[in-house]
């Protein structure tokens, strides 16, 4: 994985990307334009695990702090100048593992924490210290929100 200051946006992922330019892994049958991860997780990892997946040997596209990733599902979300809307939550695979070399990689990305899949809905230029700004959210997660803050756990 190679870390960059920016990277634009454009009709069906990130420029220069392996899944754009069709040499990704799962390229033939692979739907996911973007994928998103949240430091958090990778942080929890480190700590429950002991596998270091700053390096990038988690294979997503954008790492995000703060907020729950499950928020952008089915969500219409600015980062950048870029418009992405979340399509569904990315599970880690066995491909994750080899290519980390390291065993639990798979299992550590697990219970949530492998992130999400997203398609630019409007390209722009996305920076390293962009916010997320929520444009359109889904009515479940904004219940699951509220019934969070009352108490009632969300789930």
């Amino acid at each position: 994985m190679e870390s960059r200051e920016s990277v634009d946006a454009v009709e069906g992922g990130l420029r220069g990307d392996r899944y754009l330019t069709g040499s990704g892994y799962y390229s033939p049958y692979d739907v996911c334009q973007v994928t998103l991860i949240a430091a958090e997780g990778i942080e929890t990892i480190r700590a429950e695990a002991g596998i270091d997946l700053t390096d990038g040997r988690h294979r997503r596209n954008l790492v995000v702090r703060g907020g729950d990733l499950r928020d952008l599902l089915d969500a219409t979300f600015r980062v950048g100048g870029a418009t992405l809307r979340g399509t569904r939550p990315r599970p880690p695979c066995v491909h994750v593992e080899r290519v980390a070399d390291e065993d639990g990689v798979a299992r550590a990305l697990g219970d949530g924490r492998g992130g999400i899949c997203a398609d630019v809905l409007e390209a722009g230029e996305i920076s390293v210290g962009d916010g997320i700004e929520i444009v359109e959210s889904d009515p479940r997660s904004v219940g699951r929100q509220i019934a969070e803050r009352l108490g009632f756990g969300g789930e």
